[in-house]
Parts: C-alpha cells; sequence; structure tokens
C-alpha cells in the first residue's frame, strides 16, 4: 500500500536548486521563469552526497530559496499559481519539514512507515524524515503555500553525539505541532530571507538549536516508550480514548493512534493493552457496541441505521460482531428493553 500512495499520480521530477549547489551553482533564489540570483550568504555543505534535497514538480509553480552551512541547508518554497504540485525526497540525512501557510483542497502526504495523511489545513504543522525514508506531498492548494525544508547532518553540526540525534532510532513524525522548534524554524527562515552576511553566524547557530529541539522531542518520545511496563500515562490514555471516540465508525490506524501519544505503533499497542486489558482494535469494537446499544434503546432507528453510524457497511457483520460482544442480535436486544 505504500509504494502504491507513493506511485499515485507519478509525474516527471525536476532536479531541485539543492541539485544545481551541490553541482557548483551557488546557493540561489529560483524563480518560475529560470532567473537565478545570489542567496545572502552561503557556504557549500562538505560531505553531502550531490542529491536533491527535494524534488519539485511542475518545478515551474513554485520560487526557490536555498542557503547552506557545514551540517544543514534550508530551502523555502512558495507556490506561485493554483493546481496540482508534488514534493518528493528520500535522502541520507534527516529532513523537517516546517509548513508555514499550507491550506490544500485535495492532496496526500506520505512519510515511509506512516500512514497516508490528507489533512487539509496544514498550516502551522510539523513534519520529520529520518534519514533513508521516502517522503511524498501532493496537494491542490486553497492558498498558495509556503514551505520550508530543513536537511540535517548532525555529524557535521556543532552538536553532541549524546543528543541522539544521529540515532537510528529516530521515527519519522507527521503534522505534529511543537512551538519552540516552530519558532525556531521560522526564525531562521526569516533571517535567511532578510538578513545580510551579517547574521551568518547567528543562523548557524539556530541552525544549532534547531538540531537541539528536535533531539528534545526524540528524547520524550524514547522516555515515552520507556513507560511501557506501566502502560500508557494518564494524558495519553485520554487522548486515545478521544480519538477513538471522534472516529468511532471509522478505521484507525495503530500508527495514527501512536503518532497522538509520541509512541510508536508497536510501543503504543503493547502500552494499550497494558492499560485497558485489551488491544485497541478491540476496544474499539467494544465501544461502537456500547454506542449501537444507546441508538437501539432510543427505537428511533432501524438496525440497518444503527450499523451504518457505528461503522459497519454490512448489517449483517454488525449483527455478527454485536450477537459474540453481547450474546443476542441487535433486535432481540432492543426487544429485551421492552
Amino acid at each position: 500500500m505504500l509504494d502504491s500512495a507513493f506511485e499515485e499520480r507519478a509525474t516527471v521530477l525536476e532536479p531541485s536548486s539543492y541539485a544545481l549547489h551541490q553541482s557548483g551553482v551557488l546557493p540561489a533564489i529560483e524563480h518560475p521563469a529560470g532567473l537565478i540570483e545570489d542567496a545572502p550568504f552561503h557556504h557549500r555543505i562538505r560531505g553531502h552526497a550531490a542529491e536533491p534535497l527535494v524534488q519539485v514538480s511542475p518545478s515551474d509553480a513554485v520560487s526557490r530559496r536555498l542557503a547552506s552551512w557545514p551540517g544543514m541547508t534550508v530551502e523555502i518554497i512558495e507556490a506561485r499559481r493554483r493546481g496540482r504540485i508534488d514534493y518528493h525526497y528520500c535522502a541520507s540525512v534527516h529532513m523537517l519539514v516546517v509548513y508555514e501557510r499550507s491550506v490544500r483542497h485535495d492532496g496526500c502526504t506520505v512519510i515511509e512507515g506512516l500512514a497516508k495523511s490528507t489533512l487539509q489545513d496544514c498550516s502551522r504543522k510539523l513534519l520529520f524524515v529520518p534519514a533513508g525514508h521516502r517522503y511524498h506531498d501532493w496537494h491542490e492548494p486553497r492558498t498558495l503555500s509556503r514551505v520550508v525544508f530543513f536537511l540535517l547532518n548532525p555529524a557535521q553540526l556543532a552538536i553532541s553525539p549524546q543528543t541522539g540525534l544521529s540515532s537510528l532510532s529516530l521515527a519519522p513524525r507527521v503534522f505534529f505541532e511543537d512551538r519552540p522548534l516552530m519558532e525556531t524554524a521560522l526564525k531562521v527562515a526569516a533571517l535567511i530571507e532578510n538578513g545580510g552576511s551579517d547574521v551568518q553566524a547567528y543562523v548557524e547557530a539556530l541552525g544549532v538549536v534547531l538540531a537541539h529541539e528536535l533531539a528534545r522531542i526524540n528524547s520524550g518520545r524514547q522516555v515515552a516508550e520507556a513507560r511501557i511496563n506501566g502502560g500508557l500515562a494518564a494524558w495519553q490514555r485520554r487522548k486515545a480514548v478521544a480519538y477513538i471516540e471522534e472516529h468511532l465508525a471509522e478505521p484507525i490506524s495503530l500508527a495514527a493512534l501512536g503518532q497522538l501519544v509520541g509512541l510508536s505503533a508497536c510501543y503504543f499497542c503493547r502500552a494499550f493493552r497494558q492499560s485497558f486489558g485489551m488491544p485497541p482494535q478491540r476496544y474499539q469494537l467494544s465501544q461502537r457496541i456500547d454506542r449501537a446499544k444507546a441508538l437501539l434503546a432510543r427505537h428511533a432507528a432501524s438496525v440497518t441505521d444503527v450499523s451504518h453510524t457505528v461503522g459497519y457497511n454490512d448489517t449483517s457483520a454488525f449483527c455478527t460482531a454485536f450477537r459474540r460482544i453481547t450474546g443476542l442480535t441487535p433486535s432481540a436486544y432492543r426487544r429485551n428493553l421492552g
């Protein structure tokens, strides 16, 4: 399923400005007409493979500004017209994506290892793609988007190995929020656009702060996973239960639930079972049956309507599940209520 999501409506990709940079062209602003202008400041990143930061198609639908220094490359991409735009990425270093402004009529975002997201209002959201993972985002914008991509090579940044940013356990995350990380990222982007060469040292220092913010988030996730023996924390239980109740009639992936509380799908499933005595899928089923009981008690809806309301397109499947849980068919349950 993941491969099909990446292949969906595939397009021919154009080289990004990062590919030009790596072939010898200085960091630049690339306008739709193809005009190249020098960026406020620049450094070559030593030791990076000659691969694009992000591939965009159609390339003339966006404007791009790129700046780089040892350990980090930042590319600011703004949509210049309506119509579908595709972003692709897969490389050997980490990438943070900052959706500063992005509202779409239609689209899909996929990071390898996570369920796809069709969130429409992505503004002020963050996304993290660990090294070696594929990323594909396509959208038909409702508003002209502005997205900032940060490519990080921890080995070349002035950060301690103890931060954990080089750890292989870094997990992908899609459309999360973190105010300190967002504020630091937007400050870097603003300085790249508006500052001169005199702010270069400040921008590079902020790049190190950004890396530490990412390490902090990852550390928090690992601490949460370390609590597995005691099950979910109280706030995690509340968020998971509220999400299941809100999406009771929909298929819910373990990846989505895990991401909601900062855990991998595997850890979340085990912690949920520890907390509730059953896996998440069975808990959702029990909540569906409880909702069905309440609806049947009102005598206002047919069994078919109740089955659809709690997420069953097939009434017979609903009746089978209801009887397995309660020992009665829905009609018999209603009759017993008098």
